[in-house]
């Protein structure tokens, strides 16, 4: 899927260049350790060379401190844990999350291949699951909340394997170490609703029917999304955990 445009900066923070440390270690059995701070000027070039203080010691201090934090916070949720979220694992290396979204309407892009406009377009029930660094979608019969034996449809889009991986193409993926469980869910969703739809993977043909048609059916109307033409994948969201 290829990305319509650049939204790493909603999703982090960009930080300049405002100082410099040097330590200087002496050589023997009894080293001793200076440290030498340098402030930088605007175009990121070390000058004011001086001995590290006290204060600044403090405050590189507290920046180490804060970012040690940060890391602990990654999918903490902001408040009460949001009723969407079905599984959450917060580890900091293999985190992951399962949610699901309700039947909806979306903008959705296509690439001119298809021959469907880009447009509105209501999609159906939804189980999310991702990492830091990928993504699988699957398609539900129902709005009700899932449970564990909640049966599994493929999802009615391009770009997925049969097992519910989505491709992401040349998408440049950017998920804040610091991200909490309702950032990390919103920027999955961006990411894959703001991606054009381009090809079926393999022979896999994730509907009963065309998945063209129908498309071009739905775009720019309110009709609901059929749910007649949704297939079973033989799996459950008990699957998923």
């Amino acid at each position: 899927m290829e990305t319509i445009n650049d939204i790493t900066q909603d999703f982090g923070t960009l930080y300049h260049p405002k100082s410099a440390l040097v330590f200087y270690e002496t050589k023997g059995r009894t080293a001793d350790v200076y440290v030498e701070h340098f402030d930088m000027d605007k175009n990121g070039n070390p000058i004011n060379a001086h001995p590290l203080t006290v204060r600044e010691a403090n405050v590189l201090a507290k920046a180490l401190r804060t970012e040690k934090d940060r890391d602990r916070a990654f999918l903490k949720p902001n408040g009460i844990l949001p009723t969407n979220i079905l599984h959450l694992n917060p580890s900091e290396e293999k985190g992951t999350v399962i949610w699901y979204t309700k039947a909806q309407q979306r903008q959705l892009f296509f690439v001119d291949g298809l021959q469907i406009p880009n447009g509105k377009a209501y999609v159906p029930s939804m189980v999310w699951k991702a990492s830091k660094n990928s993504l699988s979608v699957y398609a539900l019969a129902s709005d009700r909340r899932p449970t564990e034996n909640t049966k599994l449809h493929y999802t009615p889009f391009f770009n997925i394997y049969d097992d519910g991986k989505v491709c992401m193409g040349t998408v440049s993926v950017e998920i804040k170490k610091s991200a909490s469980v309702e950032e990390f869910v919103q920027a999955w969703e961006y990411y894959f609703f703001n991606s054009y739809f381009s090809h079926l993977l393999g022979n896999h043909n994730p509907i009963k029917g065309d998945c063209v048609e129908v498309w071009k059916d739905l775009i720019g109307t309110d009709k609901p999304f059929p749910k007649k033409v949704l297939k079973t994948n033989n799996k459950t969201l008990k699957n998923l955990l």
